[in-house]
């Protein structure tokens, strides 16, 4: 199979898998102008561009993940925890990046800031009920089954 990904900038970096056996792609940071280092202040979300396009195979979508380095180095990671990239969006993978840390924290240009798993999806047809067939669990939810 094949992912089609366009550079948005000369200076873009493509994707890459760390290893053979990687499910997830990396994603570099692109920072505009002379820019070179951003800071981000504790519990700060800060977008941060890939400054690439990303065309998935029919039927997939790029899921946006964190890098588990950055999470546990840095504190840092994907403000939505998961970003959803629909298979129609053409326009600029960014990731919204938040500090977890109590300290301020620096993405440079270049750096690795997020991993790119392609997942395969279904569309339903939405159907509105006037209800929905009963279970044994029903309505119990957030911790309703146990622990």
């Amino acid at each position: 199979m094949e992912i089609k990904i366009k550079k948005l900038y000369e200076d873009s970096i493509m994707p890459t898998y760390g290893s053979i056996a990687s499910a997830g792609i990396d994603l570099y940071a692109h920072l505009e102008g002379n820019t070179q280092i951003i800071i981000i202040k504790p519990h700060e979300t800060i977008k941060v561009g890939t400054g690439i396009a990303v065309e998935p195979p029919v039927g997939y979508f790029g899921a946006i993940f964190a890098r588990s380095g950055m999470a546990t180095k840095q504190g840092l990671r994907p403000a939505n925890c998961v970003g959803v990239c629909d298979w129609d969006y053409r326009g600029e993978y960014i990731v919204a990046i938040h500090n977890d840390t109590e300290q301020e924290q620096q993405i440079h240009n270049g750096d690795r800031i997020a991993q790119l798993v392609l997942l395969p999806y279904t569309t339903f047809n939405i159907v509105e009920v006037d209800d929905v067939s009963t279970t044994e669990r029903g309505a119990g939810g957030f911790g309703s089954t146990g622990a």
